[in-house]
């Protein structure tokens, strides 16, 4: 098959990305990275994969299946960052949906569901190692067990819910509360791009975190 992979190219995902084209490469796929949705071709599958842009259905309907991973259990928790929403609500177990992209974001039918699995202590780098591998695995699975995944796809059920998307002001501490009522934002935030700040005496402070190493 020819499959695309779009994630954008700002993207913290594409230094995980070599993985996946590989796999699929062994697989005897024809594969090609792409960082803008403009640059999909005709062909078999397209994964679309951390990718920020809007896909119109004049690109979807270039290919036999336009495939994207979302975590949570869809419809639940459709939008933006799901991921670490979830960590912010306090949950330990984050779903990971593979489902069929359509033009009305996060609607598609649903072909492969797993849980990712945390203790509560990691930080965003190491949040970030198990959603890259859950994307990866449950990527090579569709295109693995290709009939097998598409004989079973189901239908989204229920009433969807919504996460909004997250800013630079998402990262705010509150100084008078403790570390510790606020430990799952500080393991969402990223010290270079979103860091952890909070403001006093009519100043904005910084605050970057990291595990100690043992």
């Amino acid at each position: 098959m020819k499959i695309q992979i779009v994630v954008t190219e700002s993207s913290w995902l594409n230094r995980y990305i070599e993985s996946l084209l590989g796999r699929l490469e062994a697989l005897g796929h024809s594969v090609f990275l792409l960082h803008d949705v403009h640059q999909v071709a005709a062909g078999d599958l397209a994964f679309y994969l951390s990718c920020s842009q809007l896909v119109p259905q004049a690109i979807l309907d270039k290919n036999s299946h336009n495939l994207v991973v979302h975590a949570s259990f869809l419809p639940e928790g459709r939008g933006w960052s799901p991921w670490t929403w979830q960590i912010l609500e306090g949950r330990n177990e984050i779903p990971m949906t593979l489902f069929e992209a359509q033009e009305s974001v996060d609607s598609g039918q649903i072909y492969l569901q797993k849980v990712m699995k945390f203790e509560g202590h990691e930080l965003i780098d190491e949040l970030r190692d198990a959603v890259a591998a859950m994307t990866v695995e449950l990527c090579e699975e569709f295109v693995r067990d290709y009939d097998a995944v598409v004989a079973n796809a189901r239908q989204q059920e229920g009433e969807p819910t919504y996460y909004k998307r997250r800013g630079p002001q998402d990262s705010k501490l509150d100084p008078e509360a403790s570390i510790v009522s606020q430990f799952n934002l500080l393991r969402v935030v990223d010290n270079e791009v979103f860091p952890a700040f909070f403001e006093h005496k009519g100043h904005k402070y910084i605050i970057k975190i990291q595990k100690a190493d043992d």
